[in-house]
């Protein structure tokens, strides 16, 4: 979940609708918050299945030996 905050924001910025009931001049703190959408995974099986699709739909698979060589060459670049 992404979350914004802002402090010591004027009201006069915020929408008209959020104004009802502030005093004009008022500074406030306001929090946006996303929302779940439909797509968010809601329990592990949901995880599971939805790892077993990217995994059908990658394009190569990588072997773990050739990942780790991958790391280790990464890893020697910094020594030179």
């Amino acid at each position: 979940m992404n979350r914004i905050v802002k402090e010591h924001y004027p009201v006069e910025k915020l929408p008209e609708d959020l104004r009802e009931g502030l005093a004009p001049g008022t500074m406030v703190s306001v929090t946006l918050e996303t929302e779940a959408s439909a797509a968010t995974p809601r329990s592990v099986e949901d995880l599971l299945q939805l790892t077993e699709v990217v995994r059908r739909t990658l394009p190569r698979r990588v072997s773990g030996k050739d990942a780790a060589q991958r790391i280790r060459d990464l890893r020697d670049e910094w020594d030179d």
